[in-house]
């Protein structure tokens, strides 16, 4: 009964989270894992939380990046990924180079830096886009390359999590071949879950590949059709952790193979499925509500609270990071902007007012970064207790600049537009 209590007081803490998040306009996330500190400190919780939390924990993550995937359209992904690589390259590479060299002159030692690195890498998409939605800027240019950007810059940190942790995990000195063995894993990985994506999912093949007994007859949406489409929800989750646990296999967290599922899972897979009445219905807008609900509502939340858990309070740690959270803060804030800025100037094409919301915009660090921090210091006690803490404050505060920095900048971009006058600066200031 116990694992039940604790689910009943998570669950009501997530619904405070999110009543509280619609008020404030921040990310449910920071509630989620203001939550999980708060009541572990309370007694309410537990630090070390029982088979049946984690375990839902566990599924959470899953189920949270594979709903990030799924809501990716590839094929727009694709075309826009040339105006917007250069936006995704500076814009991850300068803060993961800031948090290094932070985390060295704080920490001196390669495998904290690293993964500072890391979690400072990504970008929290859906924290951006609900804000810059909430200003009704949601279709304008720069919400479309900080889109494509943030997902680039996602599936980047995926493959370096793949890459690094394995590396930086051991309990020895990684030679050339051992690196070298790593990085063909996870090329061979991603190389797997491409003829998924390409050949073995389509229904629609032709050439050599449709001769094939079974596989050229059948794709993913003979499943999905199946009596009706009435378990489409349940194949699609089936190859979330399908392909995460393919992942694992291979050594990688399951996450990055439930990501990679629902970026190659594609709403046409979708059309034509009949109802068992005989009618057509949105079978990919219903399986999405009902992954997005799973996911940001009442299992996916629980990995975050369940993180939160982790943020013991000790006065201590909290006055001795504070030097460590000022500097790894503003050096984030500072280079993202600049850097996202300037590609986004230079290589994407737009105009400067445009360029710097595409800065502001790519402050976040929400889902991925957790999943990093979780990897990182709950399964492989790589971070130590202060640089958890401090990468947990600075991310907590660059969120929150995400909303007011696009807030504040919104009649500047609009002006651009040719929206509105620029006198409403004053009145809003």
């Amino acid at each position: 009964m116990d694992d039940l209590v604790q689910l009943v007081i998570i669950w009501l803490a997530v619904f405070v989270s999110v009543v509280v998040s619609k008020y404030s306009r921040l990310t449910p996330v920071l509630f989620f894992l203001a939550a999980g500190s708060i009541l572990v400190n309370l007694g309410a919780l537990h630090s070390e939380s029982q088979g049946f939390v984690v375990g839902l924990s566990e599924v959470g993550i899953i189920v949270i990046m594979f709903a990030l995937g799924f809501e990716e359209n590839s094929a727009k992904f694709i075309k826009s990924v040339k105006r917007s690589w250069g936006i995704a390259f500076f814009g991850a590479l300068a803060p993961f180079l800031g948090a290094y060299f932070v985390a060295d002159y704080f920490w001196n030692d390669q495998n904290i830096s690293l993964m500072c690195g890391l979690t400072m890498t990504a970008t929290a998409v859906s924290l951006t886009m609900v804000s810059l939605r909430s200003e009704g800027l949601a279709t304008t240019p720069a919400a479309t390359r900080i889109m494509t950007s943030a997902v680039l810059d996602d599936i980047a940190s995926l493959a370096l999590v793949a890459i690094l942790v394995p590396i930086v995990t051991g309990d020895h000195v990684v030679g050339v071949g051992e690196t070298l063995m790593v990085v063909g894993k996870a090329i061979l990985f991603f190389l797997v879950v491409s003829i998924l994506g390409i050949w073995v999912f389509p229904h629609d093949l032709s050439g050599w590949i449709a001769r094939i007994p079974i596989l050229g007859r059948y794709g993913v949406r003979s499943f999905l059709s199946f009596n009706g489409g009435e378990y489409s929800t349940l194949i699609v989750l089936l190859l979330a952790v399908g392909v995460g646990l393919i992942a694992h296999e291979f050594g990688f967290h399951p996450a990055v193979g439930a990501y990679m599922a629902g970026l190659i899972l594609k709403e046409e897979y979708f059309r034509n499925v009949r109802s068992k009445s005989g009618a057509t219905n949105d079978f990919y807008l219903r399986t999405k509500q009902i992954i997005d609900n799973a996911a940001f509502a009442w299992i996916g939340p629980i990995f975050f609270v369940e993180l939160g858990t982790k943020l013991v309070f000790d006065w201590d740690i909290f006055v001795a990071v504070i030097p460590h959270t000022l500097a790894m803060t503003l050096t984030i804030f500072l280079v993202q902007i600049i850097s996202a800025a300037l590609a986004a100037r230079y290589t994407g094409g737009l105009k400067n007012a445009a360029s710097i919301m595409v800065g502001l915009g790519m402050l976040g660090r929400a889902e991925l970064a957790f999943v990093v921090l979780d990897i990182a210091y709950v399964e492989n006690a790589i971070l130590s207790t202060e640089a958890f803490y401090t990468l947990m404050f600075s991310a907590f505060w660059l969120n929150v600049a995400v909303p007011i920095g696009i807030r504040f900048w919104k009649p500047y971009y609009e002006r651009e537009l040719g929206r509105k006058k620029p006198a409403s600066i004053s009145v809003q200031s």
